[in-house]
């Protein structure tokens, strides 16, 4: 308890108290002051000089108001949202008179830039109010109501856990659950409803809790980048991050949240410096700390359906048809998960198909018959996270060999694994279930029909870009890049260069990981290259500057 104390509430010697009130403008404070209040976007640091103040839940409909933290001399107020943009969701005001100092958004940053030793404690720090926010009364100001049958309720739910907001979910198939849910006056029709601040927001979405929060992109956010990232798995994280690092306005749009595939993957054991494996979720999670505190920009969802070249600035336009400018665009949108073409595939994908085996996944089948359906690495990470979930797993290759596409290491694990059975030179034929999957037939040798509450499907994915009508891509859709780019128009006579490595056929235009032709198609490879194409960006840049 003690060193939670300590992350939440760091003593600052008073070298560092000095330095951290140079960023500040001082204000005097009178009883009931009101510092930021619920709702406000890019609101201050708070550093309390003198006097005390204190963080609040505001009032719900249905509970409430709820102190969470009285704040003395030489501490500050705040939480990760004072990086990512989001909303606050929580009031401070002053309870006893005294001086403050004020710390812009701008200033944060700065302060994240030239101070190592107050940048690390500041992000420790509001990360770790972040968690502690997240499994307490603060959790309540954003509700999540829906069923772990609906895709819709599924999705909020996923998007909410992957961009780690406090946040309460209420499954209202629980058996366990202890108050009655429809009392607010919704219906299942509604679901899923999410609570926001207490207002309920009937068949709620990402994109709308989004927009709702302040973590969409807005017309507020009209300015003009130096580099646009589209795609947030590895790539696309790393390209933001070396990007904002070296001084380049950066922008990081993604149509889900934060993550890719990477966040799909229970275990990662070949990513270097992990000698005991890391999650999907926590590489992601610490990735997007890390933009954060380069100052990148995080719009989640949101999908980019166009990419219109210009000669001096390019733009991207979003689905809800705001459009985001930017002189360099990194594309790293990945791929689009491979179906099984089988009757009420589409019926069942989010009612007990899956594309990932998270942890999210594996609360809803622990204990149960589930069938995992692939031959390469994911497909065996999964089987293993599955069977350590107290699964009874079937993996079903259509291969007779097991490791003619998967490493060694997982399938020596596998096959000593008593908990998993392989079925090789096999396939999925059939689906069974009501609202639910509950059997699927597999047929090889013979044919049979097993239980299976959960599918999951690793089957490969195909290149996500189609929204790139402009851009070279090879007879498969993954996009040429550098010296594999055959198609050069008057654009590159005009530059007087041939493309950079990772650049594609449109200049200024790059695409890392994934979705790019030649990729190895493994995170630590991806990393590599959304990292790597920054130093082409720069040189690109400047090479635009010379010929402007």
């Amino acid at each position: 308890m003690g060193r939670t104390k300590q992350k939440i509430r760091p003593e600052l010697t008073d070298a560092q108290w000095d330095r951290l009130r140079r960023y500040g403008v001082p204000q005097a404070t009178e009883v009931g002051d009101v510092l930021f209040r619920t709702g406000d976007r890019w609101y201050d640091l708070i550093l309390v000089e003198e006097g005390e103040v204190e963080v609040v839940r505001d009032a719900l409909s249905w509970t409430e108001e709820t102190r969470l933290a009285v704040l003395g001399p030489r501490t500050f107020v705040g939480e990760l949202g004072l990086l990512n943009g989001q909303r606050a969701f929580l009031t401070s005001r002053v309870t006893q008179p005294g001086r403050v100092l004020r710390v812009d958004h701008d200033a944060l940053q700065r302060l994240m830039a030239e101070d190592d030793e107050l940048c690390d404690l500041m992000l420790r720090t509001l990360w770790a109010r972040r968690e502690l926010l997240r499994h307490g009364p603060a959790a309540w100001t954003l509700k999540i109501v829906g069923s772990t049958g609906s895709p819709e309720s599924m999705a909020l739910r996923r998007y909410a856990e992957r961009l780690e907001l406090a946040h309460t979910w209420v499954d209202v198939d629980d058996p366990a659950l202890d108050h009655d849910v429809w009392s607010h006056g919704f219906t299942r029709e509604h679901l899923p409803v999410a609570f926001v601040q207490g207002e309920p927001v009937h068949n709620a979405t990402p994109g709308r809790i989004a927009d709702m929060l302040g973590l969409a992109y807005t017309a507020d956010d009209d300015l003009e980048f130096d580099l646009a990232v589209v795609g947030a798995g590895p790539a696309g994280l790393a390209a933001a991050i070396y990007g904002a690092s070296e001084g380049l306005r950066t922008v990081l749009l993604d149509a889900v949240a934060p993550g890719g595939q990477s966040a799909t993957t229970s275990r990662i054991e070949n990513y270097l410096g992990f000698p005991f494996g890391v999650s999907g979720d926590a590489l992601t999670s610490q990735a997007s700390l890390q933009a954060f505190k380069f100052g990148v920009r995080i719009a989640a969802p949101c999908p980019v359906v166009r990419l219109d070249p210009e000669g001096g600035v390019h733009r991207l336009l979003l689905a809800d048809g705001a459009i985001v400018r930017a002189r360099a665009v990194v594309v790293t949108t990945g791929v689009a998960y491979r179906g099984l073409p089988l009757e009420r595939w589409d019926d069942f994908e989010g009612a007990g198909i899956h594309h990932a085996a998270t942890a999210l996944e594996l609360r809803q089948v622990a204990g149960s018959d589930v069938v995992v359906v692939g031959g390469a690495n994911s497909a065996g990470q999964a089987a293993l996270a599955l069977a350590a979930n107290s699964c009874r797993v079937r993996l079903v290759v259509r291969s007779n060999d097991l490791s003619e596409r998967m490493s060694s290491y997982l399938v020596d694990r596998i096959r000593e694994d008593p908990r998993i059975e392989v079925h090789t030179g096999t396939q999925v034929a059939g689906l069974h279930g009501d609202d639910r999957l509950a059997a699927v037939t597999l047929r090889g040798a013979t044919e049979q029909i097993v239980d299976c509450t959960g599918l999951f499907c690793f089957i490969g994915a195909v290149p996500a870009t189609d929204w790139l009508a402009g851009l070279e891509r090879d007879e498969h859709g993954f996009l040429r890049t550098g010296a594999d780019v055959v198609a050069l128009g008057d654009g590159w006579r005009d530059l007087g260069r041939m493309p950079l490595p990772f650049e594609t056929s449109v200049p200024r235009v790059f695409a890392a990981g994934d979705v790019r032709r030649g990729s190895m198609k493994r995170v630590a490879a991806a990393v590599g290259e959304g990292s790597s194409a920054v130093a082409s960006v720069h040189q690109s840049l400047a090479t635009t500057e010379v010929y402007a």
